[in-house]
């Protein structure tokens, strides 16, 4: 087809050339018209076949399509098929990868407009609208019911229109009315891959983008055939479950981190990357020469260990050791310097550790003293030789990613199933456990988010999360430096004066925080010092609507919950904002929702005992499957069994799901005493004192304890005075709740000040200790 077009144009141009004596100005303007004219000659004249078959080209030239699961439809008779809507082309997309032809139900507004008429004659579509009279949206399904019985292939976008939050719409109920009676089939769609095409909303327009690449890669999966009876939430799971196994097959395209870092920083050399307090940035380019410098002296420090310990706070030293790390083949280890020395050195014997590279300054500070040997980071890089920044600075501009690890004599070649760092669990519900993050899973997760919020070189993250947390090293660390964004670190979440002048200073616009931080915010930053800021995401622990309420009487920006663990690299599910235009209205968050999964992840809802799925509403236990969740936990197959099965992920929270899709957190698990028999939730607990209390900040925080009549009996630790404790016991006593739910008098004790840890989150594992106490 391509010689053929080739061979017209050289034709056309020889006819005005040399025939007529046209200039090539000329020439170029006629050969513009003639095709405009024949293009829409052809158009409105040629037959369907001859129409179809350039269609054909055009989705196959521009596109790579890659069809997953075809044969799940049927080869005769009538079947509905329901699509996710992501693109202006996604109905060429799905007929360019069936042998069948199909009617697609399309919204009456588009059906009308006088340009799209040849193709709404060619694919015989069904014109539909939610605003019609009832007797035309009655006779437009019957339409369709009757093209499936007559034994053609129907197709329905069930979300009603193209996705501009980038995420899995709610499904409308048509298509129910349309199988209604029908013995046929409904078969789920997935399209993966054309979110950021040009013909998606990404970055709020269409059409006006560059593409990423051409022929743009894209999936489209059928799934097994559902009955006719099937919900529409039912098949919605069943779509979104079909765009995490389509994820998986992005993974060729995908590089290990340092391989990704090297292609963002040759891409955008000079544009700022990261800065710190102590220094007000340094470029993508600069970054990329200091972390090859790194390398080059950490060569002999590391030596042949494959796993190598950090201890530093985040920062930009921190970020570059990471990277130095990697281009050595290595896998970074960044330790939790908020743990005891007991439990660091637990973390280094796990991961066969020889030596910590450490910050001279937080040991001191600190008061660290390790007994594996250290070395420090501020020795390391004293006296730079002109030699080594040359070498370094020829290695970042002359040699490709493959050449820089074989001159840096890197231990191996990494690749996407290689375990990219270990994060260590908190240890907040107990011992902590290394998990196993691949390259694969972290660069999926990234690519997850960056898809979610559409990132650009104009935004800046605010990285006060240390790196030994899954958050502050994917969210602040990797994300930033694959996706070509700004981020400034600061090792002390809790000065809120020194993080309102950065935060002004590098007109931040994503800040990452806990509830617990957000409270701090309020009072230490003005509302000016985040003027910049866009997006305030929220993770760790419950968002109180009093907390969130307040922060946006503060600051005139809502914070947006989202949920992750670090099993998952960690984001699982976000609050995006709303989406307003004309005509069109697209819901991105909900008060105390998670918000929705991230693209390519699925989750399901599953009853404790039995594991069957639940229906929407219902509570349960929340399972996660996609590319992002972890190899397996460091040393403990055992552990890994329990919480991994046929790849979905048990995160151990109690949450449910509402019709459109966002998810809430009930409880943990780990946070229910049984007493007498009933499962009584800490968290709710928490929440109904907290309310009777009347306080932003967290106050108070539930524990169960052993008791001889009725197995356990709750215990609650708080920081209010003996006047506000009495107040707040009197409005729980007249709470409608059950009994087993009101702790008594005798089971409050005062504490200073509430354990946290170094994340920002409730220290369980200390409050259960305190409580075993104070209880004796």
């Amino acid at each position: 087809m391509a010689f053929c077009g080739v061979f017209v144009a050289s034709i056309v141009y020889y006819g005005y050339k040399q025939l007529i004596g046209m200039s090539d100005l000329q020439v170029f303007f006629a050969c513009g018209v003639t095709t405009l004219v024949g293009s829409a000659y052809a158009i409105y004249l040629l037959p369907d076949a001859l129409l179809r078959f350039l269609l054909l080209g055009f989705t196959h030239t521009v596109y790579r399509i890659k069809i997953v699961g075809r044969a799940n439809v049927p080869e005769r008779g009538g079947a509905l098929l329901v699509s996710n809507h992501l693109s202006f082309v996604d109905a060429l997309l799905l007929q360019a990868s069936m042998d069948r032809p199909i009617r697609f139900i399309m919204y009456r507004g588009l059906y009308d407009l006088w340009y799209l008429k040849p193709f709404v004659r060619m694919f015989n579509v069904i014109p539909i609208s939610s605003q019609s009279r009832p007797k035309e949206l009655i006779k437009s399904l019957k339409a369709a019911t009757e093209s499936i019985r007559d034994g053609h292939v129907v197709c329905i976008f069930a979300e009603g229109q193209i996705t501009r939050t980038g995420q899995l719409l709610p499904f409308r109920r048509g298509f129910e009315r349309i199988m209604k009676d029908v013995d046929a089939p409904i078969v789920p769609v997935n399209l993966d891959g054309l979110w950021g095409s040009i013909f998606s909303f990404e970055r709020e327009r269409f059409i006006w983008k560059m593409p990423r690449s051409i022929p743009y890669p894209v999936t489209v999966s059928y799934g097994k055939p559902m009955p006719a009876t099937a919900d529409p939430r039912e098949v919605r799971r069943a779509v979104q479950e079909l765009n995490t196994d389509a994820w998986t097959l992005r993974k060729k395209h995908m590089k290990p981190i340092p391989a990704s870092f090297v292609r963002s920083a040759r891409w955008h050399p000079r544009q700022a990357f990261m800065a710190d307090a102590k220094s007000d940035g340094i470029s993508f380019g600069s970054a990329f020469v200091k972390s090859l410098f790194l390398a080059r002296r950490l060569r002999t420090v590391w030596g042949d260990q494959e796993r190598v310990g950090i201890l530093v706070p985040p920062s930009i030293g921190g970020a570059l050791v990471n990277f130095a790390a990697w281009f050595l083949g290595k896998t970074p280890v960044n330790l939790n310097y908020t743990l005891s020395v007991e439990g660091i050195e637990s973390c280094i014997r796990q991961c066969g550790i020889k030596n910590v590279l450490v910050s001279k300054q937080l040991m001191e500070q600190l008061k660290l003293e390790l007994k594996t040997p250290v070395v420090y980071l501020e020795e390391l890089v004293e006296k730079p030789r002109l030699s080594e920044k040359l070498g370094s600075l020829a290695l970042a501009i002359l040699c490709p990613y493959s050449m820089i690890r074989t001159a840096l004599g890197g231990s191996r070649k990494l690749e996407l199933d290689d375990v990219a760092t270990i994060i260590f669990s908190s240890g907040s519900t107990g011992d902590p456990k290394g998990v196993e993050l691949t390259h694969y899973n972290i660069i999926s997760n990234v690519d997850q988010l960056t898809q979610t919020f559409s990132l650009s070189s104009e935004d800046s993250f605010l990285g006060v999360l240390p790196f030994f947390h899954s958050f502050g090293f994917t969210g602040t660390m990797v994300l930033p430096a694959l996706s070509g964004v700004r981020v400034v670190y600061y090792p002390n979440p809790l000065d809120a004066r020194t993080i309102g002048e950065l935060v002004a200073k590098h007109r931040v616009s994503f800040l990452l925080a806990t509830p617990t931080f957000l409270q701090i915010y309020m009072r230490g930053c003005t509302p000016e010092q985040f003027g910049s800021v866009q997006f305030a995401m929220v993770g760790a622990e419950k968002l109180s609507d009093r907390v969130a309420n307040a922060f946006e009487d503060r600051f005139g920006l809502r914070p947006l919950e989202a949920f992750g663990c670090t099993e998952c690299a960690p984001g699982v599910t976000v609050n995006t904002r709303d989406h307003r235009g004309a005509g069109v209205y697209q819901v991105g968050a909900k008060r105390g929702s998670i918000g929705h999964p991230l693209p390519g992840i699925s989750v399901r809802v599953v009853d404790i005992d039995t594991g069957e799925v639940l229906p929407s509403g219902q509570s349960g236990l929340l399972l996660v499957k996609g590319p992002n969740v972890m190899k397996g936990y460091l040393g403990r197959p055992e552990k890994t069994a329990e919480v991994l099965k046929d790849g979905w992920y048990s995160t151990g929270d109690v949450a449910s799901i509402d019709e459109d899709g966002f998810l809430r957190i009930t409880d943990r698990l780990s946070r229910f005493s049984k007493i007498g028999g009933e499962m009584v939730p800490h968290i709710k607990i928490e929440e109904l004192l907290q309310e009777a209390a009347g306080r932003d900040e967290t106050v108070f925080a539930v524990t169960g304890i052993p008791d001889e009549k009725k197995g356990e009996r709750l215990f609650v630790l708080h920081t209010l005075t003996e006047e506000q404790l009495e107040a707040c016991l009197e409005k729980l006593a007249s709470a409608e709740i059950p009994n087993l739910w009101k702790p008594k008098k005798d089971q409050f004790e005062h504490l200073g000040k509430l354990p946290y840890l170094g994340t920002g989150k409730l220290d369980l594992r200390k409050v259960r200790e305190l409580a075993s106490e104070f209880s004796k």
